[in-house]
């Protein structure tokens, strides 16, 4: 007799589910609000926008019927010019959320060990799940730095790739090179996710690639370039892994749109580079007066978004408060981030709504 049951993964039919954010339009009709009156400040989004070169080569591309360019050869050129490195070693994805997968994919078998460092990006845990592979987890410390020794133990139980955010996400700290320099002793792959790189005003670690054959940098516009709706992200690669990748990736991956809006994103990363100096200045002036609220505690960040520990009060109460107002956050009640929300950084004008919500929550 056939049985769905019999036909799934076991792995599969175990795995928790991803939670994602709900876009302005559901969230909108959920809360019965205009989108228009929503602060949405939960996802960690630009609240600026593409760039204006980006939306007019989104208007006028006149090739949307044809199939995209499966070698990215353009969006690659322009983004070797950007990071320093050769086209060879560059490989774009829907998302550095696809090359997490592909990488994965490529490397993990079931059983195999990932190591995971939480709180952290909940895709890496999920996406080895996926895979079946064994997830190694070491907690970080409790200023959320990385239990160094901690990882070291765990690469000797035969892991094979471990992931590490800077600036990690959602605790907002950067990971210091002199670490990672560490870790790239052990004999695994290290993926150095820097979605967040451009608020913290370094150059991180994508000009080591090539010089270590075992460390591969994720990167993304989502953040600095305001093109989430669009997903389009890239990988900075060792030859051999990029050549391996190749094979494995969706031959049309990344849209037309996606392409085009990327490459236009690059030509104006002036004007987009100031937007991000803007977000960055906004954090610098929002922290403070987060910290004025007795019930709140801010960690310092170097990324587009503020993690608050939630004291003498239920951070999921305070979550709903807002969000009855209109103004989204990320809620955490975790064993390591227990009664913790995230605010992303938006412009001044949301930043005065949210301080006005919160002083009468």
């Amino acid at each position: 007799m056939f049985t769905a049951a019999s036909l799934i993964r076991p792995e599969i039919a175990e795995l928790e589910p991803y939670t994602p954010i709900l876009p302005l339009d559901v969230l909108a009709a959920r809360l019965g609000l205009p989108a228009e009156r929503l602060v949405k400040l939960d996802a960690n989004e630009n609240p600026y926008g593409p760039s204006p070169k980006a939306l007019d080569a989104l208007a006028h591309e006149p090739f949307y019927h044809i199939y995209p360019d499966p070698a990215h050869t353009r969006l690659r050129a322009a983004l070797s010019d950007y990071s320093g490195q050769p086209v060879e070693r560059i490989l774009c994805g829907a998302g550095a959320d696809e090359l997490i997968d592909l990488i994965l994919r490529l490397c993990i078998a079931p059983g195999d060990a990932v190591i995971d460092c939480p709180p952290t990006f909940g895709m890496y845990s999920f996406d080895a799940g996926v895979c079946g592979g064994r997830v190694l987890t070491v907690p970080r410390r409790a200023d959320f730095s990385l239990d160094l020794e901690g990882i070291e133990r765990a690469a000797t139980d035969g892991a094979k790739i471990l992931f590490l955010t800077s600036p990690n996400n959602p605790t907002g700290n950067l990971t210091p090179p002199e670490q990672i320099a560490r870790l790239l002793r052990l004999p695994l792959l290290v993926v150095v996710d820097e979605a967040y790189l451009e608020f913290a005003g370094g150059q991180g670690v994508g000009p080591w690639v090539g010089r270590h054959d075992n460390l591969a940098v994720l990167r993304t516009f989502s953040k600095w370039a305001g093109l989430a709706g669009l997903r389009v992200g890239y990988g900075l690669l060792p030859t051999w892994l990029a050549e391996q990748l190749w094979k494995i990736k969706q031959p049309y991956n990344v849209s037309v749109a996606g392409q085009e809006a990327a490459i236009a994103s690059l030509a104006d990363r002036e004007t987009l580079l100031a937007n991000v100096a803007r977000i960055v200045s906004e954090r610098e002036r929002l922290l403070p007066l987060l910290a004025e609220l007795p019930f709140l505690r801010p960690m310092p960040s170097a990324a587009n978004f503020i993690l608050c520990r939630v004291e003498g009060r239920s951070a999921r109460e305070l979550k709903l408060a807002l969000e009855r107002q209109g103004i989204l956050v990320r809620y955490y009640s975790t064993p390591l981030l227990r009664d913790y929300i995230r605010i992303s950084v938006g412009t001044p004008d949301q930043s005065a709504v949210l301080l006005a919500a919160l002083g009468n929550s």
